[in-house]
C-alpha cells in the first residue's frame, strides 16, 4: 500500500519539498502507517530535513509578540508584520482569532525578519460580528492556535485563480515572502461567491459537530465563531482519545516530514514540510484538525461510514458485524477494500483523482516552505 501512495503524492509535487529546489525525487521519501483509531488513519512521510534554522510558527511569534496580524477592514484582507529576528512560517488554513472577526488565511509562506507590513489574503469564518468580542482588540488578532478542519472548506477558499499556471514539476526556488504573491487579488468577481461557500462550510462543521458532541458547540458570545466552535470543551474531550492514539506516532522518528489522512477510508488530504523541525511545531495543530475532521464524519451511531481498524500484522481492515465466518476467515464485503482501491486509482490516474496541487493564493507564494495536497474526487 505505501509503494502506492508514493507515486500518487509525487504525481502532484508532494515528492519536491525543500528550502530550495533540490530534485528530491519520490524515492527519497517513504511512507509509513497507517496509524488508525476509529475512523481517522495516518500515514506518516520520511525523508531528510532541509538544513537551516527552523522558523517559528505563527502562533508561537503571536504569543511571543514577534508578529502583529492587523485588522484592515476588509473582510478578505489583511496584513502581517514580522516585528522579530526570526523567519515566521504562515500555513494556509491558519485561523486567527480576534479582529472585527475571526478569519482563516489562505497563503502558506516564510516571513522574513523586520518584514514591514504585508498585505494578506483571508476569508471570514465568523459572520456577522464586525466590532470587538469582548476584551479582545478589535485592531489586531491574539493567536493562531487552529486550522480550518474542513476539506471542503479548504477546497472553497484554496480555489485556483484563472490564468494562473500551478506548477506540477518543481517548487519556487526561493523560499521567501514575495511580497507581490502574498496576497490574492480579491477583487476577483468570484471572491464573494467564495466567501459565501465558506460561510456555508463553517455552518455545516458547526452543525455536523453538534450532532457528534451532542451539545451546540456554537459559543454564545459568538454563535457563527469557527474558532470559538473549535474550543468547545466536549468537543475536546472527544478529540482526547484520537490525540492520545495517534500523536505519539508523529513524533517518535526524526525524520518524519509530513502526514497524509484519510477519515471512513478515503484520502482526505496532505501536508509536507522541508523539514522534521517544523513538521514537529505543527504536528498537534495538524492533528487536532484531522481528529476533528473526523469527529464531525462519524454517523450517529458514533462510527465512520467505514470505519479502518487493523490486524495484529498491521494490516488495515475494516470493521464490520458479522464479516468473520466461521473458519475465521474475512467474508468479502463492499466497503472491505474501498481504501485500497483508491489509492490504486490515485496510482493509475492521479491527475483525475487529484488534480492539481490547491495551493493557496499564487503558486508560487507557496514557496518550497510547505505544500497540501487535497483531493478533488
Amino acid at each position: 500500500m505505501h509503494r502506492l501512495l508514493l507515486p500518487a503524492l509525487a504525481a502532484t509535487s508532494l515528492a519536491l519539498l525543500s528550502f530550495g529546489a533540490t530534485g528530491a525525487r519520490a524515492e527519497d521519501y517513504r511512507v509509513s502507517g497507517p496509524f488508525t483509531h476509529e475512523n481517522l488513519s495516518i500515514y506518516l512521510i520520511h525523508g531528510k530535513s532541509a538544513e537551516g534554522r527552523v522558523p517559528l510558527t505563527l502562533d508561537e511569534a503571536l504569543a511571543k509578540r514577534a508578529v502583529r496580524v492587523h485588522e484592515t477592514g476588509d473582510v478578505n484582507q489583511l496584513s502581517v508584520e514580522n516585528l522579530g529576528d526570526e523567519d515566521v512560517f504562515i500555513q494556509s488554513g491558519d485561523i486567527v482569532k480576534g479582529g472585527q472577526q475571526d478569519r482563516a488565511l489562505t497563503v502558506s509562506m516564510i516571513l522574513p525578519p523586520k518584514s514591514g507590513r504585508v498585505p494578506l489574503a483571508a476569508f471570514c469564518v465568523e459572520q456577522g460580528r464586525w466590532t470587538a468580542r469582548g476584551r479582545e482588540d478589535v485592531k489586531t488578532f491574539t493567536t493562531a492556535s487552529a486550522i480550518v478542519p474542513s476539506r471542503e472548506a479548504k477546497l472553497a477558499m484554496k480555489a485556483p485563480t484563472a490564468g494562473i499556471a500551478v506548477p506540477l514539476a518543481a517548487p519556487s526556488p526561493a523560499p521567501r515572502l514575495n511580497p507581490g504573491l502574498a496576497y490574492s487579488d480579491t477583487s476577483e468577481p468570484d471572491t464573494s461567491t467564495r466567501q459565501q461557500s465558506v460561510w456555508k462550510r463553517v455552518q455545516a462543521i458547526q452543525e455536523r459537530l453538534s450532532e457528534r458532541v451532542g451539545v451546540p458547540v456554537a459559543a454564545p458570545t459568538s454563535r457563527t465563531s469557527l474558532q470559538l466552535a473549535l474550543e468547545n470543551e466536549k468537543l475536546r474531550d472527544l478529540q482526547a482519545a484520537y490525540v492520545k492514539a495517534l500523536e505519539e506516532a508523529g513524533t517518535k522518528d526524526g525524520d518524519v516530514v509530513g502526514y497524509v489522512f484519510a477519515i471512513n477510508g478515503k484520502l482526505n488530504s496532505a501536508d509536507v514540510y522541508p523539514s522534521n523541525g517544523l513538521f514537529r511545531k505543527m504536528w498537534s495543530k495538524l492533528l487536532r484538525a484531522s481528529v476533528t475532521e473526523a469527529i464531525g464524519e462519524k454517523d450517529a451511531a458514533g462510527r465512520g461510514a467505514d470505519t479502518l481498524d487493523r490486524r495484529r500484522d498491521g494490516v488495515p481492515r475494516r470493521r464490520h458485524e458479522g464479516q468473520i465466518d466461521r473458519k475465521g476467515a474475512a467474508r468479502r464485503h463492499p466497503a472491505r477494500n474501498a481504501h485500497r482501491r483508491q489509492i490504486a486509482l490515485l496510482r493509475n490516474a492521479p491527475e483525475r483523482r487529484l488534480g492539481p496541487p490547491q495551493l493557496s493564493g499564487d503558486g508560487d507564494t507557496m514557496g518550497a516552505a510547505h505544500r497540501r495536497v487535497t483531493p478533488v474526487g
